[in-house]
């Protein structure tokens, strides 16, 4: 009901992940200011193996979609159960710093409540625990 227009942004641009739109509803590693901010994950073994667990914890979440995968790079939507909103994720692994940059952001409004936050802090805790 409310998917929006999937954003034309999205990818890996210059080794980083768009910037957050200054509306409080979005998460970015690679944002410095408090809102936006967010840490990235980080792994001990290859980036594939990284974004393959990554992909494993998100097919098992629920109203989700991969859109687009490879070796370094995961974007998922993710649909919200009562209205249909529709929020863009992202994950770059990068194998040099054994970091996973992410970037989660709502397609419409202003307000997440929270909810993209709370999102990457979800499956931080379940990357985390799978020791990959």
């Amino acid at each position: 009901m409310f998917a929006g227009k999937r954003p034309t942004n999205l990818g890996v641009q210059n080794g980083r992940l768009a910037p957050c739109p200054g509306t409080p509803n979005c998460v970015c590693s690679d944002d410095k200011d408090a809102g936006h901010a967010i840490a990235p994950l980080t792994f001990q073994s290859t980036s594939a193996a990284a974004i393959a667990q990554l992909k494993q914890i998100i097919t098992g979440m629920e109203r989700t979609a991969i859109v687009t995968e490879s070796a370094d790079y995961l974007y998922a939507e993710f649909t919200s159960k009562l209205m249909g909103f529709v929020d863009d994720v992202e994950f770059y692994a990068d194998a040099a710093t054994q970091t996973i940059h992410v970037r989660s952001a709502s397609r419409l409004g202003k307000s997440d409540l929270g909810v993209n936050r709370q999102r990457i802090e979800a499956i931080r805790s379940q990357f985390q625990a799978s020791g990959v």
